[in-house]
């Protein structure tokens, strides 16, 4: 499974892709090439057959009214 997250410090944003048995990859990237990132490895919304942040903690979907 691929984790991909935005880790931001005081002075730069960064990608971060971790791979299970591989070292992770950090490198600088602009909220627009990360993005892009997010997308080409599916995990920018919800994909039919992809298990993503979207499917595992259901976000996007619609919220239980409060009672």
């Amino acid at each position: 499974m691929i984790v991909i997250r935005r880790l931001v410090d005081r002075h730069r944003a960064y990608t971060g892709i971790f791979l299970p048995g591989v070292p992770p990859k950090i490198f600088p990237t602009s909220d627009y090439e990360h993005a892009r990132i997010l997308q080409i490895y599916l995990q920018d919304r919800p994909h039919e057959g992809v298990v993503n942040d979207f499917t595992e903690f259901a976000l996007g979907s619609p919220r239980a009214p409060n009672r």
